[in-house]
């Protein structure tokens, strides 16, 4: 296999982690709501835990992103 093939394909499979974060971000927006939807009195204490659950979601996509990045443009 030639070596910038080998970059593409590698590139592409770190961006599988885009999706994921895409995937994880919902699931935890979504299950937020619907607990708070069903107390709402619980919300607002719970609210940091949904910034954080957000925060390392997004921050595995940008890792995968720039791995993605690295592989296309460094190496």
């Amino acid at each position: 296999m030639e070596p910038e093939a080998a970059k593409l394909i590698g590139a592409g499979i770190a961006c599988i982690a885009l999706a994921g974060a895409g995937v994880g971000i919902g699931h935890i927006f979504g299950n937020y709501l619907a607990g708070a939807l069903r107390n709402p009195a619980a919300a607002a204490g719970q609210f940091p835990n949904l910034l954080l659950g957000f925060a390392l979601a997004e921050a595995t996509g940008l890792f995968g992103l720039v791995v993605a990045l690295i592989l296309l443009f460094v190496l």
